[in-house]
C-alpha cells in the first residue's frame, strides 16, 4: 500500500511539475504539457485501479468478500 501511494505522489506530483515546466519552454511546449497531463491522469488511474481496496467497502465492485 505504502509502495501505490508512493508511485501516485511520484506521479500526479510530477506531472503538476511537467505541466508547469511546458510553461517556460520555447519548444515542444505542447507535447511537454501533455506529457504532464497524462502523468496526473495516470496517477489518478493508479489510485482508482483497486476498487474498494483501501475503504473496505461492502459495496465493492468486484463481488469479492466485502460483496453483500
Amino acid at each position: 500500500m505504502i509502495v501505490s501511494f508512493i508511485v501516485y505522489l511520484v506521479l500526479f506530483v510530477g506531472g503538476i511539475v511537467v505541466m508547469g515546466l511546458a510553461q517556460g519552454l520555447a519548444d515542444y511546449n505542447a507535447l511537454v504539457f501533455c506529457a504532464g497531463l497524462a502523468s496526473v491522469c495516470l496517477s489518478l488511474a493508479w489510485v482508482m485501479r483497486q476498487p474498494g481496496g483501501a475503504t473496505r467497502r461492502a459495496n465493492n465492485w468486484d463481488g469479492g468478500p466485502g460483496a453483500e
